[in-house]
């Protein structure tokens, strides 16, 4: 994955950044598109219903999880970034203790509530059962789930994103095919599909820690490494937790969402759990570029390049655009193809309503496109505000097609929610990106030029709304390769340090693109 976005065809360097996001994206998603198939072919509708079902509720705690053990990863990068391998421990350790502590509430107390939530929830009584075995059997594996995401995002955070995908991909694989093998092979049921996510997520956790400590020395962790104070659970909390709040908010969104379909009856909550399987594939590719505009963006504003900002924004707009209309154009005229391979023969009505959210939303894909760069590039310009409320925007008004439109229009006004939000959130986001690049090219950045890492924090996902983050950390200390040269660069006008090239003083010295100059050994 290239590191340096500040040189380059900006488009070029945009579109190599997102392909290793989007493939690990799509394959996380890919799974879980097998798993309904799977689901809903060898045990009928009522089962993918049930499974659907059960969605927002384990959204609410496991993202929640997911979230906060991705702020856990900050400290991390930063320690590691100013070369402090014993703050690097020590931070490592605190997490550990954190996600270990969060797995055993979560194990010990989401078993208990899942049936009585799914009830307060309405889900229709023919799906409770199913649904019960579903989401116990799934919250009795969080720990395996959060223990992965968890060692990913800490091995991340020392600048590895690379392994954590190949784990990643290989534990998707092997929950495609125990899911075949439980389901199909053994008749367990929906138990089975569960099961097999948490067996294929414990072997992820057993490759990490076993590369961990085989390759990654940084994070062997000591026995005064688990001195864990009490401040360093607070600096770890105030950063993790605003993540899983952030999770929390757009579950108790789904939730209402939940809560309409649950009312609509069986086959409205297996046409919508069978076309957001479709959908949130799609979705995924625009998000990864989203991301991949983040980050680049991030850079180039710490290397005060605003022209190549504008410039990379509006090819990565086309990028998506274009993108966006082949997407749509797939799902609207492949729709009910589609649809039918996840449900059997005599579910017309399930194919109708399914194929109807993907006509809806794959039509207006290029709203969506245009709103995930432009979000993405506020928050690479340092902007939260405004990217939180344009996700608070579309849980506003997904819900509010939910409850109003849902109620008079039936599947039909829930399945509106989706691009109404898309709207609502880019009428604030198009003036909000021009006024920050326009006053970001009016105020040189006293940043600019200074040497930064990025990690890249990803966490869930609902819908359009994206809970993730691109924390800039220094890059110094022990990760330095080489020291700051005694001679200084000459003092005349000079290219921007992204476009020149590399340029010899004598025989020892050499100018690289955003670096001081640096002796080579």
């Amino acid at each position: 994955m290239p590191k340096v976005l500040t040189a380059g065809r900006p488009w070029r360097v945009i579109l190599a950044f997102a392909v290793p996001l989007l493939v690990g994206n799509v394959v996380q998603q890919l799974y879980q598109v097998v798993d309904a198939i799977v689901v809903g072919r060898v045990l009928g509708v009522d089962a993918l219903a049930a499974v659907g079902a059960t969605g927002s509720l384990l959204f609410l705690l496991l993202g929640f999880a997911w979230g906060m053990t991705s702020g856990f990863a900050i400290p991390t990068a930063q320690a590691y970034g100013a070369g402090d391998g014993a703050a690097v421990r020590r931070s490592v350790a605190t997490g550990t203790v954190l996600t270990a502590a969060t797995s055993v509430l979560l194990t010990a107390l989401a078993p208990l509530l899942a049936a009585p939530a799914l009830r307060l929830l309405r889900t229709p009584e023919e799906l409770v059962p199913q649904a019960t075995t579903f989401a116990v059997v799934s919250f009795l594996g969080a720990s395996t789930v959060m223990s992965f995401n968890y060692l990913a995002a800490i091995i991340r955070a020392i600048g590895d994103s690379r392994t954590p995908l190949v784990f990643l991909t290989l534990s998707c694989v092997l929950n495609i095919g125990l899911v075949v093998e439980f389901v199909a092979g053994l008749g367990l049921g929906v138990g089975g599909a569960a099961l097999a996510t948490v067996v294929s997520q414990a072997t992820s956790v057993a490759l990490c820690l076993a590369y961990v400590r085989r390759s990654v020395r940084v994070l062997h962790l000591h026995r005064d490494d688990w001195r864990v104070t009490r401040g360093d659970l607070a600096r770890h909390l105030r950063l993790g937790l605003p993540m899983g709040f952030q999770a929390s908010i757009i579950a108790i969104g789904a939730l209402a969402v939940q809560v309409r379909l649950n009312s609509l009856g069986a086959d409205a909550v297996a046409a919508y759990t069978t076309a957001t399987r479709v959908d949130k594939l799609a979705v995924a590719l625009l998000a990864s570029l989203g991301l991949a505009v983040s980050t680049f963006v991030a850079q180039n504003h710490g290397a005060g390049r605003p022209d190549r900002i504008r410039l990379g924004v509006i090819q990565a707009a086309g990028m998506s655009v274009a993108g966006a209309m082949l997407l749509g154009a797939v799902l609207i005229t492949a729709g009910s193809p589609i649809i039918t391979l996840f449900v059997g023969p005599g579910e017309e009505r399930v194919v109708s309503m399914a194929s109807y959210l993907l006509h809806v939303n794959g039509a207006c894909y290029v709203v969506l496109g245009v709103l995930f760069v432009l979000r993405g590039a506020l928050q690479g310009l340092g902007y939260t505000f405004v990217p939180t409320l344009t996700g608070a925007i579309e849980l506003v008004m997904r819900v509010g097609a939910a409850v109003v439109l849902g109620a008079a229009y039936g599947f039909s006004g829930v399945v509106w929610g989706n691009p109404l939000a898309w709207f609502g959130a880019l009428v604030v986001l198009v003036p909000a990106y021009l006024r920050a690049q326009r006053r970001f090219a009016a105020m040189p950045d006293p940043r600019a030029g200074a040497v930064s890492d990025l990690l890249i924090l990803e966490g869930p996902t609902e819908g359009s709304v994206v809970i993730d983050a691109v924390v800039r950390v220094p890059n110094g200390g022990a990760r330095r390769t080489a020291r700051p040269s005694p001679r200084p660069a000459p003092r005349r006008a000079r290219r921007p340090a992204a476009a020149r090239p590399a340029r010899r003083y004598g025989a020892a010295y050499a100018v690289r693109p955003g670096r001081p100059p640096a002796r080579r050994r």
